[in-house]
């Protein structure tokens, strides 16, 4: 499927983001660790998310749909058998979400089986810091070489002090759902602690885990014999909310972003309003007024602004894509230095024929020279790479002049849940037509 983005159109109205897909992935994964029903809302109607669901439901969790965005999931029975499939470990290598599976399976059933996992083409994203931390808990592992498979056993997971080699989200999640039952306590030095494992670690506590230390980077985790059901609500996606922040600006829209969870942004707010980009705090809404210009800001001491992905609280590496088209229109300039991933900044070429005046130094750095508006960006036939990547080059489009095509719209389905007929509601013209 293709998007066909006539450009150049102004926004105006309300949109509320979705659920956020990474949080959705992790407490989903985290179902497995109770037979008793969990209930979930604002759930992500996207593809990861229900290919994430799809694939529990084979393993034998029911997952009963209440309405478009709750399900009630029920992991009573399931069919161990199926987790050695070639079917199971071909769905885990198509899809980045089912390594989170591995921490709920070992801790609840003391044995899992683990494929590479997909997700986007975006560089090296190791699983070291997942197999050293389930390790050091009891785990085995043992590489099967002949299927591509990782099988771990662990028929005892005792408690112990784990310093993680990088702040990695998922693979803090996975250690913490692993820990749960392991015996004794468990702390984790140099956790993640971004709002999506502060959402995991509330919701079990709810179930009956014993967790302190949330929000910070030190983690203890006192074992427990079991865990019972709950509800829980997923938090608002706050790249989507960049993503519109970002959209409103480049397009010069006046634009009300509903339920943002303000408090759950950290500083991704301040990172746009640096750009010269105005936001206004209404309660939980963002509002954005109209822009004629927006100026990039320096520092202090007048050297050229930087934005750098960094854990939380630092900026998080999902909306650099989406700062650096934003910066293409901005008076000023801007370094976008992409850390984590080496293969991020390579759709910029394609911001480059559209009359974006970027220098791409290295994999990991570029530097944007704003148009400030004297040149708009024209349209083009484009590809999506990955999800960040997509709806960066989405909101390119949008602010083009003249009618664009972006090729394999897929990978922007992964992470945003109908937004073509989202966005064509505040007054888009965003057309899905086949290949």
């Amino acid at each position: 499927m293709k998007f066909k983005i006539e450009g150049g159109r102004q926004l105006n109205g309300e949109i509320t983001p979705a659920g956020a897909k990474n949080e959705a992935l992790e407490v989903i994964s985290a179902t497995l660790l109770t037979a008793e029903p969990v209930v979930m809302d604002n759930i992500p109607d996207i593809l990861d998310v229900n290919n994430l669901i799809k694939l529990m439901q084979k393993m034998g969790v029911d997952a009963k749909r209440l309405d478009k965005h709750k399900y009630q999931f029920t992991a009573k029975d399931l069919d161990m058998a199926y987790l050695q499939s070639d079917e199971f470990i071909h769905q885990c290598s198509q899809l980045r979400g089912s390594i989170l599976l591995l921490g709920p399976l070992l801790g609840r059933f003391h044995k899992a089986c683990v494929a590479k996992p997909g997700g986007d083409q975006i560089g090296r994203r190791r699983l070291d810091t997942h197999f050293i931390g389930i390790a050091e808990l009891g785990a085995e592992f043992l590489h099967n070489e002949t299927r591509h498979i990782y099988e771990i056993n662990a028929d005892h997971l005792t408690g112990k002090f784990i310093l993680l080699d990088e702040a990695s989200v998922t693979g803090t999640a996975n250690i913490i759902m692993a820990a749960v039952f392991a015996e004794g306590t468990t702390q984790i030095y140099n956790a993640a602690c971004e709002p999506y494992i502060q959402q995991l670690c509330k919701m079990l506590n709810r179930m009956g885990a014993k967790i302190s230390g949330i929000a910070s980077n030190l983690l203890t985790i006192e074992g427990v014999k079991s865990l019972h059901g709950c509800t829980h609500t997923i938090l608002p996606d706050m790249i989507e909310v960049g993503s519109f922040i970002g959209m409103a600006a480049m397009t010069g829209s006046e634009l009300t972003i509903k339920n943002v969870s303000y408090d759950n942004l950290g500083i991704i707010p301040d990172t746009f309003r640096r750009m010269g980009i105005t936001i206004e705090r209404k309660g939980e809404d963002l509002f954005i007024p109209h822009h004629d210009h927006y100026e990039i800001q320096s520092f202090m001491d007048g050297s050229t602004m930087a934005f750098a992905d960094a854990p939380w609280p630092g900026l998080t590496p999902d909306l650099l894509s989406v700062l650096l088209v934003v910066a293409t229109q901005a008076k000023g300039s801007v370094l976008i230095h992409q850390k984590m991933f080496e293969s991020r900044l390579f759709f910029v070429d394609k911001l480059i024929d559209m009359g974006a005046q970027i220098i791409l130094c290295d994999p990991h750095r570029a530097v944007v020279v704003g148009h400030d508006r004297r040149i708009q960006l024209h349209s083009a036939c484009l590809t999506s790479p990955d999800i960040r990547a997509g709806i960066a080059l989405l909101i390119a489009a949008m602010s083009a002049k003249g009618t664009s095509i972006i090729s394999n719209i897929e990978q922007i389905d992964r992470g945003y849940e109908d937004i073509e007929g989202r966005l064509n509601a505040i007054g888009a013209k965003i057309e899905r037509i086949e290949d």
